[in-house]
């Protein structure tokens, strides 16, 4: 029996320590290391004023955290009502097959900083090396009677597993530690509805969790059955019986099947909207940039900072969900848009890639893409390796790319030497104190599309919308002025171009493209 290990409640790393002799066992508990996927510490952004209406959810989200030192074993039946509310306290466990310890601790801390956003403590951690998962158990018959020990011990009511694991798996592990078994999908859906605010993301999170759900559904034997033919219905016997008729897990199937179907056709629905957005950006020609990156890494407080959009900042992983889209401008004058995307993680289920299929559009459609590395993370690697693994599977890998190295004021110099070698390229970025902001803009300047054809224009001063055009989706060579209007050398693109032909003056020539960077 291992005995209970107190540690602080302020560090989710913390949390779960090393045990004695790990490799004689057979298996081994958390050690203390390097990896954290929440911040240590809370963070402000100095550039937030406070006055933007998107950060009193923050309020709202910690005024609904879980109740504390209430079990969510049910003792009674007047408890149902409230087991929502209740903080779970829940062991995590995990197998690595290849790589190192290392490796595998930091998937595992990962996993405890995803429940601990799901609203649940942390107890403690299992981690055995294991040429493949047991088929029944997961972590092997004697190994998960040690994990019973471990949960009768520390009064734990859940075990989550750093995995997708199958039905038969989940019930049979259940069935040897007599708690509840999750999964890491199931934690990460757990996260989306909670954190999902407008329509479409709750559609979208929704149908996540009926896929994810509809393989594992349980019955109960001859009680479930719900209909009966002849005088069955009756009296439990007799001639003309067809059975006991449709059980309750296949009612529950089809009206999942039913609910699917319902939500797919909703979220099909909102497809025109987005796309007459999108389709007026294109013909008004103004380019698009897309925030990506790793959960937690920055990417709202990044989209706040250029452009002071009041998006939701917080301390959390999938803190926000919803794309948002605000317009900047370069230093020469250029529109552009700025997009801020879901956040990714190792091992995304592939319930919410394609659920979030239509959020995702925004990044394959995107002119220039701004990768987000949280510099601080222990293995920035696993973070670049995973979203641009996303990127591929939305098709938006011939995209340019610009990958920026964010809060650089937790860094040493030593780790931007090594930040460096993953790649040169990248720029160094501080959302807290503004280092390196200035530098990513002007390298999103360089990135973007840059009008190609040339027009030489005599404009009537009575259309000085077509003079704003120029300057705000073109870029003006020269300007004179006279008598019946402004003359105007403009290069423009190919969406606009039209718009001008009843002013010029010239034949229109073309220009060899500025080329906009490859990855």
């Amino acid at each position: 029996m291992i005995e209970p290990v107190e540690t602080p409640d302020d560090d989710v790393v913390a949390r779960v320590l090393a045990s004695a002799d790990s490799k004689a066992a057979g298996y081994s508990l958390f050690r203390s290391g390097s990896a954290q996927a929440l911040d240590a510490e809370p963070r402000s952004d100095e550039h937030d004023d406070g006055h933007d209406g998107a950060q009193l959810d923050r309020e709202d989200r910690n005024a609904l955290r879980r109740v504390p030192s209430l079990s969510t074993e049910l003792e009674d039946v007047t408890e149902v009502e409230y087991r929502q509310l209740r903080l779970e306290n829940v062991i995590l466990i995990g197998l690595y097959t290849q790589g190192t310890v290392a490796d595998a601790e930091n998937s595992m801390r990962e996993l405890a900083a995803l429940a601990e956003t799901a609203g649940a403590t942390v107890l403690d951690g299992l981690m055995q090396r294991r040429a493949t998962p047991d088929t029944s158990t997961y972590l092997g018959k004697g190994k998960a009677q040690e994990l019973a020990g471990i949960v009768k011990a520390l009064g734990a009511d859940t075990v989550i597993a750093d995995t997708e694991l199958a039905p038969s798996q989940r019930r049979a592990l259940e069935d040897v530690v007599k708690v509840k078994v999750i999964d890491r999908t199931a934690t990460i859906l757990d996260i989306f509805s909670q954190h999902a605010k407008s329509r479409e993301g709750k559609a979208q999170v929704e149908l996540a969790q009926l896929e994810y759900l509809l393989p594992r559904l349980r019955g109960w034997g001859d009680s479930m059955s719900r209909q009966a033919g002849g005088q069955v219905g009756g009296t439990g016997a007799g001639m003309g019986s067809r059975g006991p008729g449709e059980t309750k897990i296949e009612l529950d199937r089809r009206r999942i099947h039913t609910r699917m179907s319902r939500l797919r056709k909703q979220i099909l629905a909102m497809k025109p909207a987005r796309e007459a957005k999108r389709a007026n950006r294109k013909r008004n020609a103004v380019p698009s940039v897309a925030i990506v990156g790793y959960t937690n890494a920055g990417k709202s407080s990044l989209l706040n900072r250029i452009t002071r959009a009041g998006v939701l900042v917080e301390n959390s992983l999938f803190a926000t969900l919803d794309a948002t889209v605000r317009k900047s401008t370069t230093s020469d004058g250029r529109l552009y848009t700025l997009t801020d995307t879901v956040g990714f993680v190792r091992n995304l289920p592939h319930q919410l890639v394609e659920a979030f299929r239509s959020t995702l559009e925004e990044v394959a459609d995107a002119d220039v893409i701004v990768h987000v590395v949280d510099a601080s993370h222990p293995d920035p690697a696993s973070q670049l390796a995973t979203v641009r693994e996303v990127i591929g599977e939305v098709g938006a890998r011939e995209i340019p790319e610009l990958v920026v190295f964010n809060k650089s004021d937790l860094v040493t110099d030593d780790d931007r030497l090594v930040l460096r070698g993953l790649w040169p390229k990248g720029i160094f970025v501080s959302t807290r104190t503004g280092e390196g902001v200035e530098e990513v803009l002007a390298a999103i300047a360089g990135l973007l599309p840059r009008p190609s054809i040339e027009l030489d224009l005599l404009i009537p001063y009575e259309r000085g919308d077509l003079i704003a055009m120029l300057h705000a989706q073109g870029t003006v060579l020269t300007t004179d002025y006279a008598e019946t209007g402004t003359r105007v050398r403009a290069l423009v693109t190919t969406e606009i171009q039209s718009q001008f032909a009843p002013f010029a003056v010239a034949p229109v020539a073309a220009v060899p493209a500025v080329a906009s960077g490859t990855r």
